[in-house]
């Protein structure tokens, strides 16, 4: 287990940074780069790739592709890769680096060659939803909409550049077009007939995300409650340290940053009865389980370092 090497291809972006905090805390792990004047020379990368066992690509989906052709053309002495871009997401030859998403899912991440980290988004989307499609309370053709709002660090190096400098709007909506990145992974890994309407926003604050997912209860098999719906999410997920089904708030209020610098995910259903109503909520930091955190994790299963090398720290606000 001692000395495992590890290339991040990408290292100066924000996952890429946050991956590399993580990964200094890891025992039995040695980062490796490549000189700034070298990062973009394809024989430099090769060697890099051929003397370490797994690299993580933090690069836009067209580099991230090239990356892997680069890799696969060592043959037998290719490194392991997690991608941390869309680029292979459902990609039936990579594995979806969700562990907790479905029994044996932490196995196959485990023994995989590639993996595809998730989006954030999709990770807080597909922990409320897959439980409830599997446990049949949830028809795969149901209209599905999902309503997300993140930091302005998911948005990459420009948006978070607007923000730094000017301030940015105090709240956007954005993904207008229904033609989201995340939506193919979102359905793919629900197993959703019909394809979700997802319309994600960013407030001006640097890191936290919310998920929700609004639901009429007489639409869905049955009498479903939202008691139901929580004991569903709670079964699917029981024993899983970083993924936590809770109660709703007592003041029915939910802010985003509370999960800051942390690798947890929290899940809650809010219903009211009387109106039949209720609303699924996911909680994460786009930065910990929603990207960084998430790599590091797979990258503990798939070096043999076990899921406890990734800690997850207790919230840092209450």
């Amino acid at each position: 287990m001692a000395g495992k090497k590890i290339f991040i291809d990408g290292e100066a972006g924000t996952t890429g940074l946050g991956i590399r905090e993580r990964l200094l805390r890891v025992p039995g792990v040695k980062l490796r780069s490549i000189a700034d004047d070298r990062r973009k020379d394809p024989g430099a990368r090769r060697e890099m790739m051929e003397e370490v066992d797994l690299v993580v690509l933090c690069l836009p989906d067209a580099a991230a592709k090239e990356s892997v052709v680069l890799a696969d053309s060592l043959g037998a002495n290719a490194p392991k890769i997690i991608d941390a871009s869309t680029a292979h997401r459902v990609d039936p030859n990579w594995v979806y680096g969700f562990p907790e998403m479905a029994p044996g899912q932490a196995d196959l991440v485990a023994a995989a060659r590639k993996v595809a980290n998730p989006g954030c988004y999709p990770t807080g989307a597909i922990a409320l939803l897959l439980p409830l499609v599997t446990a049949g309370l949830l028809p795969a053709d149901y209209p599905v909409t999902i309503n997300a709002v993140s930091g302005y660090s998911g948005g990459g190096k420009s948006m978070i550049a607007d923000h730094d400098a000017s301030g940015g709007p105090a709240f956007e909506l954005y993904g207008m077009g229904f033609e989201h990145k995340h939506v193919p992974e979102i359905q793919k890994y629900i197993g959703l007939t019909r394809r979700p309407i997802f319309i994600p926003s960013v407030g001006h604050y640097r890191q936290g995300m919310l998920v929700s997912v609004p639901l009429h209860l007489d639409t869905l098999p049955g009498t479903a409650r939202g008691a139901d719906l929580h004991d569903a999410l709670a079964a699917y997920f029981a024993g899983q340290g970083l993924v936590r089904v809770l109660p709703p708030t007592a003041d029915a209020k939910l802010e985003p940053e509370a999960l800051n610098d942390t690798d947890l995910l929290e899940l809650r259903v809010y219903a009211n009865e009387t109106r039949r109503q209720a609303v699924l909520v996911a909680r994460l930091d786009n930065l910990g389980k929603g990207a960084s955190g998430a790599a590091v994790q797979s990258i503990g299963l798939m070096l043999g370092l076990g899921e406890t090398a990734v800690a997850a720290k207790e919230p840092v606000h209450a």
